[in-house]
């Protein structure tokens, strides 16, 4: 049970979310005696997020839901820096209306996690924020931000740093550029504070030396407390990076991942990760999470089915879960032709002629080359219509189009792509 007295607290604790808070008791204090404010900063390096940004923007839903101000800060200027945390080399420099682009998509995805206005108006003080830091880093002067900010930092203590430490130790470049990071996420908790009240930075666990960076220079620039408050990393039992597969990362926009393999993605969770992301990942009650993780055996592919579904309709909406649930039962149980199933087209004259097995499934995206193709087929994993592919010389013919004017293409059990000539 957590010993947090605060309902923000308890359930980020209870949940899994809590890796280190700097004075967690008079945090605790603040968040019981009223409504706080606290941040997460977003860079805009993508067009945009996946599921490892899933961690934080829970964090912020909690915050809404249990009373507070959460505020989503749009690194519009930091991404022009690029954050060296957990990187072995620079990032790429965008230009500005890369960023701009990139601010536009991620926008969309926290509508449907946050309120940020409605019936309650400016009077609701839980209605949560979408600031950009571009708004006052952009119109920074260099030599008053060295003299006002850059004083209150030691050049020994930044070097001592992990992100910062592993890099030299590794002997990799670090950019003067990279190295002024820091500075700048320690002025965004000001600014945030002095504009917004804010009094609470969360982020990662990779984080802690950046944000206690804003918390001393909140002290130092304007006799502020703040806050500090991590989540673990999230790696899955095996070890994997979250968010990871073999196909790339796994977008929360709809037009990158389909909510069909974001649902597959969850349902294909490893059973060890089971309960930990339906706390994580999902409003579920946690008594029903407690249910749900007493499955063994074949039943826990129950509770995989409901972690895929509750995660989905939180970032694409019910209708699209319960969609991709029944999808998936026709395709998985059924053996049945989906017409939900991700679909490519192939030209008609193609599949009249005789399309190669192999040109046919790397067409699809199933596989990166021919060779990977005939290394599945002789693991006896390529079929088409559910029927086994034995040869690499197989060809797919206007025989094998169904009633629903598609091919079915599988590799291994969960992977299936239709063809539909044109």
């Amino acid at each position: 049970m957590s010993a947090y007295k605060s309902d923000f607290l308890n359930i980020l604790a209870e949940r899994g979310f809590i890796h280190q808070v700097s004075e967690p008791d008079a945090l605790d204090a603040r968040a019981k005696a009223g409504a706080i404010t606290g941040y997460i900063g977003f860079d805009c390096t993508a067009a945009s997020l996946h599921v490892g940004s899933l961690l934080p923007i829970m964090m912020l839903y909690w915050m809404q839901q249990t009373g507070h101000r959460p505020i989503a800060l749009m690194g519009g200027g930091t991404t022009r820096v690029g954050d060296p945390s957990g990187k072995d080399e620079s990032r790429r420099i965008l230009t500005d209306e890369m960023i701009e682009q990139n601010l536009k998509g991620i926008r969309a995805i926290f509508s449907k996690f946050l309120k940020f206005d409605g019936a309650g108006g400016n009077a609701d003080k839980s209605n949560a924020i979408m600031a950009n830091n571009a708004d006052w880093l952009n119109k920074l002067n260099y030599i008053d931000f060295l003299r006002d900010v850059g004083k209150h930092f030691s050049v020994n203590r930044m070097l001592a740093f992990d992100s910062v430490k592993l890099r030299l130790d590794r002997q990799q470049e670090l950019s003067f550029l990279e190295f002024n990071y820091m500075v700048l996420q320690a002025y965004d908790f000001v600014e945030l504070n002095k504009h917004h009240g804010c009094i609470l930075q969360m982020g990662g666990s990779d984080q802690w030396g950046n944000i206690v960076n804003g918390i001393d220079l909140g002290r130092r620039m304007i006799n502020a407390q703040l806050f500090a408050l991590t989540s673990p990393l999230i790696t899955t039992s095996s070890g994997a990076k979250m968010g990871k597969t073999a196909a790339g990362a796994v977008w929360l926009d709809a037009g990158l991942v389909s909510p069909y393999d974001y649902w597959q993605y969850w349902r294909n969770t490893e059973d060890g990760d089971v309960a930990r992301f339906l706390k994580l990942f999902t409003i579920l009650p946690l008594d029903e999470i407690a249910r749900l993780a007493a499955l063994k055996g074949q039943e826990i592919n129950e509770a995989k089915k409901v972690l895929a579904s509750e995660a989905t309709a939180l970032v694409h909406g019910r209708p699209a879960a319960i969609e991709a649930g029944e999808t998936s039962r026709k395709t998985f149980e059924e053996g049945a032709t989906s017409l939900a199933l991700p679909t490519v087209s192939v030209a008609r004259k193609d599949v009249a002629a005789g399309l190669g097995v192999l040109n046919a499934f790397v067409t699809a995206g199933l596989a990166a080359s021919n060779g990977e193709v005939r290394r599945a087929i002789s693991n006896n994993a390529v079929a088409v219509n559910d029927v086994r592919i034995t040869s690499d010389k197989h060809t797919i013919g206007e025989n094998d189009i169904s009633s629903d004017g598609v091919i079915k293409l599988s590799l291994g059990k969960k992977q299936h792509v239709l063809l539909k000539p044109s």
